[in-house]
C-alpha cells in the first residue's frame, strides 16, 4: 500500500462542535481568552508592561501575531536584543520581545525597559515561564519585573485538546473518526508539546506501517 493510498483510506472527520478560531486558526478557548480579552482593552492596560507565559507550543508566537496584526509594533527574538535595535524602537509604539531566558545581556534589557517606561511605550515579552521566576544578577533589573502584568497560557483543555489535534492532523492532511478524535482527547497528556509529539508519531508510524491511523496505533502510541 503506498502513501497516496494511507491518505485516501483516512476516513473522513464529522464533528458537531462549532469551533472558534481567530486569525489563521488560531483557537480561543478558556486557556487563552483570558488574553485576547486583555488585547481589546489596549492602549487602556492597568500597565505598559505584558509578560505572556506559556510552555512550547502553546501559542505565544500566534497570540503575538494577532496583537501586531491589529496594532503594528515591531517584534525581535531574544537573541536581536542589540543596541542597534533598541534605536529601532523609538518609532514604534508596541514593542516585542519573544523568548525570554535568562541567557540575554541583562544591561540591554534594563535599558529596554527604562526607553518604554520613559517614552510611555508598550512592551510586551513572552516566556516559558512567568517573568518573575526568572532571577537576573542585576537587582534593579529583578525590581522592575514586578511591574509586569503576568498572563499565562494554561494547560489545554478537552476543548483546545480537540481542536488542537484537528488543525494538526489536517496539515498533515490526515482526519480521523470522531470516535476516534474523542478517544484521544480524553487520554492524551494535556501538554501542548506532548500533543504535537503524538500527532507526529501516529503519522510517522501510519506511514511505517503503510496503514491508515486506527485504534491500534493510537493505543501504541499513547504506550496503552
Amino acid at each position: 500500500m503506498d502513501l497516496k493510498m494511507i491518505e485516501d483510506k483516512q476516513q473522513l472527520l464529522k464533528f458537531d462542535q462549532k469551533l472558534n478560531f481567530e486569525n489563521d486558526n488560531f483557537f480561543i478557548s478558556k486557556s487563552n481568552c483570558h488574553i485576547l480579552n486583555l488585547f481589546d482593552n489596549w492602549p487602556n492596560w492597568e500597565k505598559n508592561f505584558l509578560n505572556i507565559s506559556g510552555e512550547k507550543f502553546s501559542g505565544k508566537t500566534h497570540l503575538i501575531n494577532i496583537f501586531l496584526k491589529r496594532f503594528k509594533g515591531i517584534k525581535f527574538e531574544i537573541e536581536d536584543l542589540t543596541n542597534e535595535n533598541l534605536n529601532k524602537i523609538k518609532a514604534h509604539k508596541n514593542i516585542i520581545l519573544e523568548n525570554l531566558d535568562n541567557n540575554v545581556d541583562e544591561k540591554l534589557l534594563f535599558a529596554l525597559l527604562n526607553i518604554i517606561d520613559q517614552d510611555n511605550k508598550f512592551l510586551i515579552i513572552t516566556t516559558k515561564k512567568p517573568i518573575v521566576n526568572l532571577k537576573f544578577e542585576l537587582t534593579d533589573l529583578n525590581s522592575r519585573l514586578n511591574n509586569f502584568l503576568l498572563f499565562n497560557i494554561e494547560k489545554p483543555d478537552d476543548e483546545l485538546i480537540f481542536a488542537l489535534v484537528i488543525k494538526n492532523l489536517s496539515d498533515r492532511q490526515i482526519s480521523l473518526e470522531n470516535k476516534l478524535l474523542n478517544y484521544i482527547t480524553k487520554r492524551i497528556d494535556r501538554s501542548y508539546d506532548k500533543i504535537f509529539d503524538f500527532i507526529y508519531k501516529i503519522d510517522q508510524m501510519s506511514l511505517k506501517k503503510k496503514k491508515s491511523i486506527d485504534l491500534k496505533i493510537i493505543k501504541e502510541v499513547l504506550g496503552e
